[in-house]
């Protein structure tokens, strides 16, 4: 038969999801699959690996049910992923000795805070590009190995794995035949030279961390390995894979140098292109791999907010004012402004361009007056105070100004966070036309590498903006506002 689609699989932080595309780039069928959290202790956060495999899985044999659809019909298959994440296994087995550890889980922190005061953080941050912080995946790893018994010992002897999702779900897809991953997702480990290219032998040591668990390092685009038969019918290319914001500046087609998107998601995160030079930002961004396609490998300033759509999640299940996502823009726009209420969601801290570990969400300028509409309007605001904190700094570093901003996520379709965004930027957002273009770019990328697509040029074309929001706010009102903001930020931090 002939190929006809590109299966992406999207493992995110809260969900699993199966997405086919076709050669225009839109998705024809699409399953989702919610994923459980896990808090075992305060700060902490974890995910069942063998639950990340099994709702992936099925939402892919699904979507390929729904859509009729033969495995000799799909050309290739792309994974996007939530970053940092980390997972051990056994080698032999494919058995987890532990529970993912989440990106956003602070329980490495005091071991952070050693590492700075043993002053190795400038020498991590000169070779990964990325701040000592329990957001990344190296102190993961050590915390497993310090604290399974032997877990030190069996890795030192390849018998356990090392990997972030991505790793992992090939690791399972080719029947435990394959053990890699790609630039994108190796530069979020906090042991990869983003410089050299490779595994940092001087920062494994510091963090103990044997070589031998490590996953080969490849491209965002080519073939890694091939689907094992059994899973969904058929031998499938696994044929691409980008970490989940690196996927979404792909699929937003920012190619060339200067181009930036944002994605409004559990955690809000801005990335700009900058090129095949890497430059280490005086901002408090982290410099990372975009992606490596044909020998070229292309870098990106990213500004990682922790907290964004898991602020309106907040309002739902932790204080009950809101009985779905949707609700939070209606009762924003029941009250005329925020009152003076302003809302920094620093529950696990703050990340770009503070990296505060130790910071704590704050409400703060309540009064009696005050009602569930500010606060939810100060929530929402929020998201896009954070997003002019790291656009300012993306600019300063690159010396490069956004004409307009590329928004995709779940967040985009509140009309009231996407024009108060507009109005604190100054310069108009553009939303996405599709939605899913995190799992587009992982779909792009795993079509390149089969000749499903001819080039990036084609890819290009394909792009469509959706609904565009243009600044209407007067000067001084923006910066009035956002001054209060920065005061507010001020308040919440530790130190």
């Amino acid at each position: 038969m002939p190929k006809k689609y590109i299966l992406a699989l999207d493992q995110g932080t809260t969900s699993s999801r199966s997405i086919l595309f076709d050669r225009n780039g839109k998705p024809v069928c699409s399953k989702s699959k919610e994923l459980k959290q896990i808090y075992p202790k305060p700060g902490w956060v974890e995910h069942d690996p063998i639950e990340i495999w099994s709702t992936q899985i099925e939402t892919a044999r699904q979507v390929i049910q729904s859509a009729n659809v033969k495995a000799d019909q799909i050309a290739g298959i792309g994974i996007t992923n939530q970053r940092e994440t980390t997972i051990i296994w056994e080698r032999d087995t494919g058995r987890p000795i532990y529970n993912a550890i989440v990106w956003q889980c602070r329980r490495t922190a005091d071991l952070c805070e050693e590492l700075k005061r043993d002053k190795v953080d400038y020498d991590i941050r000169n070779r990964t590009g990325l701040f000592v912080d329990a957001y990344f995946s190296g102190t993961k790893i050590k915390w497993i190995l310090d604290n399974v018994p032997d877990a030190y010992g069996r890795a030192t002897t390849g018998d356990l794995l090392f990997g972030t999702v991505d790793s992992w779900l090939v690791y399972n897809l080719t029947g435990g035949k394959t053990h890699v991953t790609d630039y994108s997702n190796a530069s979020r480990t906090m042991v990869f030279n983003i410089f050299d290219k490779k595994w940092d032998q001087n920062i494994l040591d510091i963090l103990g961390i044997p070589y031998e668990m490590l996953p080969e390092v490849h491209s965002s685009s080519e073939v890694y390995g091939y689907l094992d038969s059994d899973l969904l019918g058929g031998e499938i290319p696994i044929s691409g894979i980008a970490g989940d914001q690196q996927a979404s500046l792909f699929g937003q087609t920012c190619f060339e140098k200067g181009y930036g998107k944002n994605t409004y998601g559990t955690g809000c995160f801005m990335l700009m292109n900058i090129g095949e030079e890497p430059t280490l930002s005086k901002s408090g961004l982290i410099t990372t791999i975009a992606w490596e396609i044909n020998g070229r490998v292309e870098y990106a300033l990213e500004g990682s907010i922790f907290i964004a759509g898991a602020v309106i999640d907040w309002l739902r299940d932790g204080l009950g004012i809101i009985h779905s996502a949707k609700d939070s823009e209606s009762l924003a726009l029941s009250v005329d402004d925020n009152g003076g209420v302003y809302f920094v969601p620093a529950f696990v801290g703050l990340g770009a361009p503070h990296w505060d570990m130790y910071a704590r969400g704050t409400v703060s300028g309540l009064t009696r007056g005050s009602s569930r509409g500010h606060i939810a309007r100060a929530a929402l605001e929020s998201i896009a105070y954070q997003t002019r904190d790291v656009l300012e700094c993306i600019e300063n570093d690159s010396g490069l100004k956004f004409s307009q901003l590329k928004v995709d996520g779940g967040a985009i379709v509140n009309t009231f966070l996407m024009q108060f965004q507009a109005d604190m930027l100054g310069i108009p957002i553009v939303c996405s036309g599709l939605s899913e273009t995190t799992a587009q770019g992982a779909a792009y990328l795993a079509g390149l590498s089969v000749g499903y697509w001819e080039n990036q040029s084609e890819l290009s074309d394909k792009w469509i903006p959706g609904k565009i929001f243009r600044p209407k706010m007067d000067y001084d009102t923006r910066e009035r506002f956002y001054g209060q903001w920065t005061k507010a930020v001020e308040r919440t931090k530790s130190s």
